[in-house]
């Protein structure tokens, strides 16, 4: 979706009503506007439940790829046995 919009006397710009409905956004919410290569990026805050999901998120990822590493390790060490001089 694109539509040309006027920038106000005091910098204000309106979001499209089928934009703000489409991104659930009404007025009084927070955005955060900032300059990203030479463009105006205009984005939802990231809130502490956004954060603490991330970190869920990657948690799980960790347990995860730990569980894989310790099997591969297992079965190395039953196909390899121990390293000599390894401590």
């Amino acid at each position: 979706m694109s539509e040309t919009r006027r920038v106000g006397q005091r910098g204000q710009v309106t979001i499209p009503k089928e934009l703000r409905e489409r991104l659930n956004l009404s007025g009084g919410d927070d955005v955060v506007v900032r300059e990203e290569d030479g463009r105006i990026v205009i984005e939802r805050p990231v809130t502490r439940d956004d954060l603490a999901a991330g970190y869920r998120e990657r948690a799980e990822r960790d347990r995860r790829l730990a569980d894989e590493l310790d099997d591969i390790s297992t079965e190395a060490d039953r196909g390899l046995g121990d390293a000599p001089g390894w401590e």
